[in-house]
């Protein structure tokens, strides 16, 4: 067994090769591990991903534990903490599509009891219809966005080599969670 080609010579600790193992293309369980990885994916556009792994934590911190209630709500001056906060990418569309993005989500939870059974309703689609989707409702939300964020998650087919031992983890857990 060879891990995928971009990590297979990464050192155990490093955040990419962690990324790999433990997260990339594993289910999430709650809409508010998935409206992170939506914000975290968002935020990468035009970046490495190196950069949005560096800075998760401090995403994390800055956006109050991704809570979607809270990041809906946040008034002007919560803009302007995150528009200068050093700790995380501060792009003004990026911000701004993060708070729209968590109202969405907000809507979504109310139509479908929550975003993940919204997903899950809509499940499986190509990243064509998936795209179409998501853009008639979230800001920012391009082809590769979305992409990497359905295969990160889970409803897009993982990108890791079948040969690669975090391959059929991935499986196993989507199957485990009804996930095909």
């Amino acid at each position: 067994m060879s891990y995928c080609k971009f990590c297979q010579d990464l050192p155990e600790d490093n955040v990419h090769r962690y990324y790999h193992d433990f997260q990339y293309g594993f289910p999430l369980e709650t809409d508010n591990e998935l409206f992170e990885r939506l914000v975290l994916e968002i935020n990468q556009a035009g970046l490495s991903w190196n950069t949005i792994l560096v800075k998760k934590d401090n995403f994390f911190k800055a956006f109050d534990g991704f809570d979607i209630a809270t990041v809906a709500s946040y008034p002007e001056a919560e803009r302007e903490r995150l528009l200068s906060d050093k700790g995380i990418i501060r792009n003004k569309l990026k911000v701004n599509a993060a708070i729209h993005n968590a109202n969405v989500i907000l809507d979504l939870q109310k139509e479908h009891g929550s975003f993940k059974k919204w997903i899950e309703l809509n499940h499986p689609l190509t990243k064509d219809e998936w795209v179409k989707l998501f853009k008639k409702r979230f800001k920012f939300v391009g082809g590769e966005i979305i992409n990497e964020f359905l295969q990160s998650t889970g409803y897009l087919p993982t990108p890791h080599d079948p040969d690669c031992p975090i391959y059929e983890k991935v499986e196993k857990a989507k199957k485990d969670m009804g996930i095909y």
